[in-house]
């Protein structure tokens, strides 16, 4: 199997593409061995030492390092977990992630469906590039609440690309919005 990597903004994020489907649908998050209950494969990466983040994409799968490891050390054992992986033929979720509270509701405003869909076309696709992504969390006196994830989170780069490319733009197509923030998930 033949898995490539690419570098993400986050410099202590890497970003590992199997060649294959990581999740169908969704995308899941864990900053921990205790949040990864619900994928065996989340806890066998956090297993190696130095991991501290696990984020499965559609097609990607972003791992976060702590500081004292380099990913020369790293990068092999990581390589081989995920090898191990695709070739024990497991699933990847132990059950299915719902992705419903960033998916458009019927009883969102308007203004939150607009949001959802520019987030949707936008923003996202090119979050995901960068080995993350990013979910809509709330809409209040013209704040948009946004969660970064994977190599998103805690990057260097994020409250510029929240600041000036996702509020201008948000901005742009909805005089509503006055500003952008961040939450922690």
């Amino acid at each position: 199997m033949f898995i490539q990597t690419e570098t993400t903004p986050n410099p202590a994020s890497l970003k590992f593409l199997p060649g294959r489907v990581v999740m169908e649908k969704g995308t899941a998050d864990f900053r921990s061995v205790k949040e990864a209950s619900n994928s065996l494969f989340a806890q066998n990466l956090f297993k190696i030492e130095g991991v501290e983040g696990v984020f499965f994409g559609s097609d990607f799968i972003s791992i976060t390092k702590s500081d004292k490891l380099d990913w020369q050390i790293l990068k092999p054992s990581v390589l081989g977990a995920i090898a191990d992986h695709y070739e024990s033929g497991a699933p990847v979720m132990n059950k299915e992630v719902s992705s419903e509270d960033d998916a458009t509701s019927a009883k969102d405003s308007d203004i939150v469906k607009q949001i959802k869909e520019l987030l949707d076309t936008r923003v996202r696709p090119a979050v995901a590039q960068d080995g993350g992504d990013i979910t809509f969390s709330d809409y209040k006196d013209g704040i948009v609440f946004l969660q970064m994830k994977g190599a998103c989170s805690g990057c260097p780069s994020s409250t510029a690309t929240l600041k000036a490319g996702i509020e201008g733009m948000l901005k742009h197509y909805l005089p509503e919005v006055q500003g952008v923030e961040s939450v922690m998930g």
